[in-house]
């Protein structure tokens, strides 16, 4: 059944990258999951997967169960599925380039060096997708960049990365409601 907006978080699967820098992207879609009562549940696309209702569209949220670098793999099966194309899914991310709990969203664009975000273009044979970026802050030096992703945030950081995850689920409702330029417009003015 086509869906009006395919919402992926990304993460990596597994208890012991919960909480991670690398995992915000899968937390909003948990927080969005409860607040529309929706069941995260195991689907043959390699997500975990439930169907929502936002602003009267239906809304498929899903949290790739592949690596981080094979996120692709969920997006272009669940995109198939769900009849979705690429300016109707929408992938929250984790954002080097942007201090911690810093929030922009954004249509379409490079990949600032995401494999995240590069398997799932190569996967839908398009970089059109919408994206909510959650900044993560940046590592010490390049050689640091996994170590630093697959960290979690310090307790000062997570607490303000905790509000930025709500304000990014508010931000993904807002582009199922409004449209990516309201949601723009209204995240990315905040400082």
């Amino acid at each position: 059944m086509a869906a009006d907006f395919l919402v992926v978080g990304l993460g990596n699967p597994g208890e012991a990258y919960a909480r991670t820098r690398h995992n915000v992207g899968a937390e909003v879609v948990e927080i969005l999951a409860r607040r529309h009562g929706a069941r995260l549940r195991r689907s043959k696309d390699r997500a975990l997967v439930d169907d929502v209702r936002i602003a009267g569209r239906h809304v498929v949220l899903a949290v790739p169960q592949t690596w981080m670098n094979d996120s692709g793999v969920a997006v272009g099966a669940l995109a198939r599925r769900h009849e979705t194309p690429p300016e109707r899914i929408v992938v929250v991310h984790d954002e080097l380039d942007l201090e911690p709990a810093v929030l922009r969203v954004k249509a379409g664009g490079g990949l600032a060096g995401h494999n995240g975000l590069r398997s799932i273009r190569q996967h839908l044979k398009s970089a059109d997708f919408l994206r909510v970026r959650i900044g993560v802050g940046k590592p010490r030096s390049k050689e640091h960049g996994a170590d630093h992703v697959l960290a979690r945030f310090s307790r000062r950081e997570r607490e303000a990365v905790d509000v930025t995850l709500e304000l990014a689920a508010d931000a993904v409702e807002t582009i199922v409601a409004d449209g990516v330029d309201a949601a723009m417009n209204r995240f990315n003015a905040r400082a």
